[in-house]
């Protein structure tokens, strides 16, 4: 029923430069290099000590209670919104339904 139409890629007609030609050169014994210096062993970027450990997990509870209290207090004021705004809702259908009735 419907065929893709599969794009025909055309072919090379050809190469757009002439290949480099390579030039033999000569090898000149020379002197040695130096042997390289051996390189000291590195010593890791942090030491891991047990108050910088006692510090690492306190500044992570930390965090983690303070982002806790602000998602809680967005939660908080989410349903306080929502709870005034319900409110708000029933005394406007209230008023608005006693002010029918008068009529």
């Amino acid at each position: 029923m419907l065929r893709p139409k599969i794009p025909v890629m055309p072919q090379p007609t050809g190469l757009s430069h002439r290949p480099a030609t390579i030039q033999p050169t000569a090898v000149v014994p020379g002197t040695l290099a130096p042997p390289p210096t051996p390189i000291a062993a590195a010593r890791p970027a942090v030491a891991l000590t047990p108050g910088s450990a006692l510090a690492l997990v306190g500044a992570g509870t930390a965090v983690v209670l303070i982002v806790g209290a602000v998602l809680v207090s967005l939660l908080l004021a989410v349903a306080v919104t929502g709870a005034s705004v319900a409110v708000c809702a029933v005394v406007l259908r209230s008023l608005l339904a006693s002010d029918a009735k008068r009529r």
